[in-house]
């Protein structure tokens, strides 16, 4: 007998809009926390096509929280460097910043939709599995102070779901968004890239590849990427007055894509795979939140491909979303807690679009000057180190929270640098006993304690769910006092990491009454 859909649920608590790789770590984040989640995704499975190739060492971590990071780290690519050329001399190489102490590489190459699996699969594996309906769509929003009514269109047939919370994941064209009349603001540039996925074995090293004014395609910039399974990601930008419905045809991208494989001399057999054009935007909602609607990745915020900040900074948004939703959810803390989501992650798509900016302004420039300053630029890279640099994109990193409404104010200022201020993300650290420090994270609070022993009262955190870690001085352990702005590891402190691994409070002494009067005073606790 053929298969009959089962009907959609009449009510789920998070209704998740869009099931890709955003919407589908969310998912396992929250299933991960003991809320189950419906998410609706239009597609009949995975994405089709490399999409977001580039994963950051902090979506790395997000993964970790659920699970996904071993398939991951086994399936992709860890990037060694980069090279740029001008025409065909090569005006910069940089490799990797590679520290033994870190827990992942800083860069790896892996297709999008190997993401969406590794997420999908963490999530049915957790103790509460989002229910994940293939093939149906959102149709229309209606939302209340109490609740949101959310009609949806699946093989089973129409049905409205009633959601206490309905996040949008449904990337740039988001039909939550339409449906709520918001628009994205902030620049939108003209320079098209086609960008294509070829099978084609290569014994190359990964690393990220950039042409400026290439002999293969003269006037262009085109960048490639090795991945998994074989797969080569190339971009190349359009020249002006070049019509993008002519240029993805597959007989116009074939001799381009040929002319530069045979340049750098890459002659093994290639089949392609897949053709899509891009433009760069730098784009976002003005918040994230609309009462008992939130909005994750493209939905939200669109920002340049050069610095691979797209799909990382959906990861983040999920990282920084998930624990707070489920709080909310479970009644842990009060709804407000949420205007915190929109806080922190509306300022980190700003941090990332000015980045992303910058980039583009080289790598696609939006005018003649900046096509002249790039020139000059590449011109005097063929000779000048000095000017080398100018030339690598910044690449993705996590943003810290300035200004957030859960930053507790530091008590004194005897710490020993500001990178595990409030805001910040908790540096990682290898332990006594040879384990990461990051291993601790991405569940709940976690309280650091820097001291030789462990303190009775501190022990009445526990109850409040804050996990006590206790570092104490050791031959292996002064690495993690460093980080934390210890000057010695003499001193003894408190340091409080939320579930998404970002600092919220530290203090000097043992006072377990600071930090949980930090809880209360920030709005975590209900």
């Amino acid at each position: 007998m053929p298969h009959t859909p089962s009907r959609l649920p009449s009510h789920a608590p998070v209704v998740i809009a869009g099931g890709g790789p955003v919407g589908l770590t969310l998912a396992a984040l929250l299933a991960r926390q003991g809320v189950a989640s419906l998410v609706v995704e239009a597609d009949a499975s995975y994405c089709t096509g490399s999409r977001a190739i580039c994963m950051s060492r902090r979506s790395q971590e997000i993964l970790g929280w659920v699970g996904a990071d071993a398939p991951l780290v086994r399936k992709g690519l860890s990037w060694v460097g980069g090279r740029s050329f001008y025409r065909d001399r090569e005006v910069l190489h940089f490799e990797m910043p590679s520290e033994p102490t870190q827990r992942f590489a800083p860069m790896v190459n892996i297709q999008q939709y190997f993401v969406e699996q590794f997420a999908h699969d963490a999530a049915r594996s957790a103790a509460a599995p989002p229910d994940v309906r293939w093939s149906s769509r959102v149709e229309r929003v209606e939302v209340s102070d109490e609740a949101v009514e959310v009609l949806v269109q699946a093989p089973c047939g129409p049905a409205t779901v009633r959601a206490d919370w309905l996040v949008a994941c449904d990337g740039g064209r988001s039909t939550v968004r339409e449906q709520l009349g918001l628009v994205l603001r902030g620049m939108e540039y003209e320079g098209r890239y086609v960008i294509v996925d070829i099978h084609q074995k290569s014994r190359r090293a990964v690393e990220r590849l950039a042409w400026f004014d290439p002999p293969s395609n003269p006037g262009s910039t085109l960048l490639m990427h090795r991945q998994p399974e074989d797969v080569w990601r190339i971009d190349y930008q359009l020249r002006a007055g070049e019509d993008p419905a002519e240029a993805v045809r597959p007989e116009n991208v074939l001799p381009r894509v040929q002319s530069h494989l045979s340049m750098i001399g890459e002659d093994a057999p290639w089949e392609l795979l897949w053709i899509s054009l891009y433009n760069a935007k730098c784009l976002t909602l003005d918040n994230y939140r609309h009462r008992r609607v939130l909005f994750a990745g493209d939905a939200a915020h669109l920002v340049p491909i050069f610095g691979v900040r797209g799909l990382n900074s959906g990861l983040d948004d999920a990282g920084n979303l998930a624990w707070k939703l489920a709080r909310v959810v479970q009644g842990l803390s009060p709804p407000g807690l949420l205007d915190s989501y929109s806080t922190e992650r509306v300022h980190a798509a700003r941090e990332n679009m000015a980045f992303g900016a910058k980039s583009t302004e080289f790598m696609a420039p939006p005018d003649f000057a900046f096509t002249l300053m790039r020139e000059a630029a590449l011109r005097l890279a063929l000779d000048d180190p000095t000017v080398r640099p100018l030339l690598n994109p910044r690449q993705s990193s996590a943003i810290r929270y300035v200004g957030s409404p859960l930053n507790q104010p530091d008590t004194c200022d005897k710490w020993s640098g500001d990178d595990a201020a409030p805001g910040c993300p908790a540096p990682e650290a290898l332990l006594a006993d040879g384990s990461h420090l990051s291993r601790h994270f991405g569940a709940g609070f976690v309280c650091l304690v820097f001291a030789g022993s462990l303190p009775p009262d501190l022990q009445a955190l526990e109850a409040l769910g804050v996990d006590i870690l206790l570092l104490p001085p050791s031959p292996g352990a002064p690495q993690a006092w460093q980080r934390y702005g210890l000057q010695s590891n003499t001193e003894e402190a408190l340091v409080l990491v939320r579930p998404d691994a970002y600092v919220m409070g530290r203090w000097r002494g043992l006072n377990a009454a600071a930090v949980a009067q930090a809880l209360d005073a920030s709005g975590v606790s209900a």
